[in-house]
């Protein structure tokens, strides 16, 4: 059982269209199996509700996927039961990710009333060539009236994201995404650099000189200038790829940051509970059919694939790295009493070390990533994994 609330993620793997640098466990045209995805995520849930003795939940998260793509009955019934299997929080967040294309009046509406307060918005750019680039099925101003709509209905957390170091894309379309994006005073921007996964179409686009190459070194200085542009404006840098207005930072994801237990439904899903991670089968039709029969004889439902128990050094390792992602940084000294010394003295070594190259700064034992480090940061995160 958990010591304490757990986030509860919900995935939701469906989208009208796959993008073509998307790496995910999403599928396109399998809408069919939505209402038996649907029956199969509650029994799920129930499941899990019933083994943990409905405990209780401060963070729901739909992610996907496209959790807009699915209807406002469907979402309707997942949530429905969440409450009923677990003790959601009257002050939980409730997040649901949404494309710009799926919102209106009266989807906020519906959505507002069966409790979600918190709306994440997909609009990568607002340069319509880009956004053709990357194959999104909106358009820059569609964006724009979504993110208009969500807060005119009411929602006062609005998250958008946004891509950088895109192939073709230059400083001057960056500048002006950043322009557009600040104008709208959306209260939670996350940022994401481009990564072109292998075996995707847009990988294999670059590997046949369709599309160039994305430049490392200009998407780092794409996320200097977004650095500068949103400091200005009074968003706190909280965590790497992620600002917020004050009061506006994700609680379901600081979860995560700050390697807190949480719970994840749905194909593909990880969790993290009582010093183990585990993860679902990725399949939505193979999770069905599981779904449809017995629990498991171990107890655990029939979707689990693997289960990862965490040595001590792993679980300290990984609570140092998800500390230094956030502005709030890492205290070795707080770790002490739960691993011990010996443990942590390589990890001081370490950060000391960084420290000294002007990867991290130090203050009354707290260590934060510079603003040099947050550009680095893979190299000091393998070198405390290996610590």
């Amino acid at each position: 059982m958990p010591s304490t609330p757990i986030g509860l993620y919900i995935h939701i793997p469906f989208c009208q269209t796959k993008c073509t640098y998307c790496n995910f466990n999403t599928y396109a045209r399998l809408e069919g199996l939505i209402p038996e995805y649907v029956q199969a995520l509650v029994k799920e849930v129930r499941l899990w509700g019933s083994d943990l003795d409905r405990t209780q939940v401060r963070s729901v998260f739909f992610g996907g996927g496209t959790p807009s793509w699915i209807n406002a009955d469907a979402l309707a019934h997942i949530i429905d039961a969440a409450n009923s299997a677990f003790q959601v929080l009257p002050d939980a967040e409730v997040t649901v990710e949404a494309n710009p294309g799926d919102v209106n009046s009266d989807t906020l509406s519906r959505w507002r009333e069966m409790g979600v307060n918190r709306i994440s918005i997909g609009v990568q750019s607002f340069d319509d060539d880009l956004l053709k680039l990357l194959t999104r099925r909106h358009t820059s101003a569609e964006a724009t009236r979504a993110v208009r709509l969500v807060k005119q209905a009411g929602f006062q957390s609005v998250s958008i994201d946004l891509m950088y170091g895109l192939p073709t894309q230059s400083m001057d379309t960056w500048r002006s995404t950043l322009d557009q994006a600040l104008d709208l005073q959306s209260p939670h921007i996350s940022m994401y650099a481009l990564t072109v996964e292998e075996g995707t179409p847009m990988w294999n686009d670059v590997e046949r000189g369709a599309i160039p190459q994305t430049d490392p070194d200009m998407a780092a200085d794409m996320y200097v200038l977004a650095e500068e542009r949103f400091g200005e404006a009074g968003y706190g840098h909280y965590e790497i790829s992620n600002w917020a207005l004050p009061g506006h930072e994700c609680r379901h994801n600081l979860i995560y940051w700050r390697n807190e237990p949480f719970l994840g439904v749905g194909p593909g899903a990880h969790s993290y509970l009582g010093k183990e991670r585990f993860w679902n089968i990725r399949s939505p039709a193979d999770y069905v059919t599981r779904m449809s029969g017995p629990k498991s004889t171990d107890g655990a439902t029939p979707v689990v694939e693997e289960r990862k128990p965490l040595s001590e050094a792993e679980e300290l390792s990984e609570t140092l790295i998800l500390q230094l992602r956030l502005d709030e940084g890492a205290d070795p000294e707080s770790l002490v009493h739960r691993f011990g010394e010996e443990a942590v003295r390589p990890h001081r070594e370490t950060l000391s070390h960084f420290t000294g190259l002007g990867l991290l700064t130090e203050s009354s034992g707290t260590y934060r990533l510079s603003s040099r480090g947050r550009l680095l940061s893979n190299e000091l995160f393998v070198r405390l994994l290996a610590g």
